[in-house]
């Protein structure tokens, strides 16, 4: 019996009566075939989300299954495309249909037409199991694409093709399983993106994402394999700051999932990733770079299926044995998709409104981050890094805080710092890292001994300046001692001239992990030595009339990123102002 549309309420579908429609299967609704998901099945009703506008569906139009899950494609040609929350390519779409998307596009999301030269790594009669990889092709002229065997499968190798150019579609090998079976293998395969792609285990996140952005490596670092949450108000420059940890991170692979966001807003990733070039490469940024665009205008369902397209897509990257970093902007425009389909299926709304659920589906998002010895031997890892839109900056809104509860960093977005122009304007008050201790002896071991006790000690001067400040708006600052005056004095160093950065300067877009150490330690060095002269009771504006203080503010512009032995004549420098003073 065929299965037809009863009723229609945006999105969301219903089919009446018993239909041999599984859950969470993906189906063709109505006459244009628009792309749907079965999302709840009693004896009564299947409900069904479309995944596309519904003006002008009908009830009675047909309801055809596919008898897959919601997949998406796996193979070459993903990297350097932009896709939209389901996987179809939208230069592809706009080809055919101009500046809005049309309805019912089956469109293939990578192209089937295009060859790639191929390196075979099988012969006949040799055995494999799921994940090893049996051929590689240039993806892009930065990123090596190695096509591995789907992870349920294993076999021995029957029939394999030699090295030349083949297509997405051609067959490179056949695999016979132990039952006799018979698997063509090709540069695709397909996956389910509600389903986390297998591992053999989890490993400790022990290294640094590096960025190149001091308030995060420095004071608030994220490991790679780790998850971290962007909360902030509007304008407080939540996609700026993942603009900037996409173009500089030192992930093999940037996924980029914009997310109900503005359109205006993904163009702008587009023409700049296209236009930047890489730093470890010299490439074009867009080379190891996928744009998943699911922007505020695009339905309200395939926003919710952006998110787990985005890691279907990191996980794979990951199992050739890439370190992947996926940008959401933002989870709260995903939360908000939950919270509208959940309405139309009238569910018991929780706080604000957000579904029972949300908490749980936060946690399946960011526990496919992970740093993992995959199944054919290599390691590779995902970094999730999350903005949260919170109405009015209230952190104690839902998102905001069952997002803490999966995550281990929280980079809290300052609306004040933000309008005062201090970029990333991250409140070094709110926002912690527990990746702390991991991390400490990479560090060590990399970069200096003392580089943990230089971090501490930044954030302890801080922390005492709030405290100062609160005094200070009550009676002045006149009043203070010398050496909380100091206090004052140093931690605006450490706010301007090293927590701020300045994105369009060649030199302070990107900092190397080299020199943020050292500017830490030049600010304590100027810091222990001013102390001495506090200590003989010389009023600490003698050294600051000396302009020492707004010197090191601006060492980030005049010491270049190749030249840090300038900063030893900059603490020699101090050293005989210090001297002069003492005398």
């Amino acid at each position: 019996m065929q299965n037809v549309i009863f009723g229609i309420n945006g999105p969301v579908v219903t089919v009446k009566g018993s239909t041999s429609l599984s859950m969470l299967e993906t189906v063709y609704v109505g006459e244009k075939k628009l792309i749907g998901e079965v999302i709840k099945v009693d004896s009564d009703f299947t409900t069904i989300q479309v995944y596309e506008e519904t003006a002008s569906l009908k009830p009675g139009e047909p309801v055809v299954s596919t008898g897959m899950p919601m997949s998406v494609d796996l193979g070459p040609g993903i990297i350097g495309n932009i896709f939209d929350g389901i996987e179809r390519p939208l230069t592809a779409m706009r080809d055919r249909f101009g500046a809005f998307i049309g309805r019912g596009a089956d469109f293939s999301s990578l192209d089937g037409g295009k060859k790639y030269q191929v390196k075979m790594l099988v012969r006949d009669g040799d055995k494999l199991k799921g994940g090893d990889i049996f051929a590689t092709c240039p993806e892009t002229s930065v990123i090596e694409h190695r096509a591995m065997i789907p992870p349920a499968l294993s076999g021995e190798i029957i029939e394999a093709v030699g090295d030349g150019e083949y297509t997405v579609n051609d067959v490179l090998a056949r695999l016979r399983d132990s039952k006799g079976n018979v698997t063509e293998l090709k540069l695709s395969q397909k996956w389910p993106i509600r389903n986390p792609r297998p591992v053999v285990g989890r490993l400790p996140a022990v290294k640094p994402l590096i960025t190149g952005q001091r308030v995060i490596d420095s004071v608030f670092p994220i490991a790679k394999g780790g998850a971290a949450a962007i909360p902030g108000g509007f304008g407080t420059g939540k996609t700026m700051t993942q603009h900037q940890l996409a173009k500089w991170c030192d992930a093999d692979i940037i996924i980029y999932v914009g997310c109900g966001e503005r359109g205006n807003e993904m163009t702008q990733v587009l023409k700049e990733f296209s236009e930047l070039t890489d730093p470890k490469s010299g490439k074009p940024l867009l080379e190891r770079t996928v744009l998943i665009a699911n922007t505020s205008n695009m339905p309200v369902a395939a926003r919710e299926a952006s998110i787990y397209t985005g890691i279907t897509l990191a996980e794979y990257y990951r199992d050739m044995g890439y370190h992947t970093a996926l940008m959401a902007d933002s989870t709260s425009r995903w939360a908000e998709a939950l919270r509208e389909i959940s309405g139309r299926l009238e569910e018991m709304p929780a706080d604000e409104g957000f579904p029972a659920y949300l908490p749980s589906r936060l946690s399946e998002f960011y526990e496919r981050s992970g740093y993992v010895k995959n199944l054919n031997g290599s390691e590779g890892s995902i970094t999730l890094i999350g903005a949260v839109s919170p109405q009015g900056s209230d952190f104690s809104e839902p998102v905001t805080q069952n997002t803490k509860r999966f995550t281990r960093c929280f980079w809290a977005l300052d609306k004040a710092l933000a309008y005062a122009r201090h970029y990333p304007a991250i409140n070094w008050n709110n926002s912690y890292s527990e990746y702390l201790n991991d991390l400490s002896d990479w560090y060590s071991d990399n970069i200096s001994p003392d580089f943990m006790k230089c971090r501490e000690e930044i954030c302890a001067l801080l922390l005492e300046e709030n405290s100062l400040m609160e005094i200070v708006k009550l009676i002045g600052a006149d009043v203070l001692p010398d050496d909380q005056k100091l206090v004052i004095e140093i931690a605006r160093v450490i706010r301007v001239g090293f927590l701020q950065q300045n994105a369009f300067h060649k030199d302070d877009t990107f900092v190397p992990i080299e020199k943020q150490y050292r500017m830490m330690d030049t600010i304590l060095h100027l810091y222990r030595r001013s102390k001495e002269v506090v200590e003989r009771q010389i009023p600490v504006s003698r050294i600051v009339s000396t302009g020492i203080f707004d010197r090191l503010v601006q060492m980030k512009y005049d010491i270049p990123n190749d030249s840090l032995d300038m900063f030893d004549s900059l603490n020699a420098d101090i050293d005989s102002l210090i001297g002069e003073i003492l005398r």
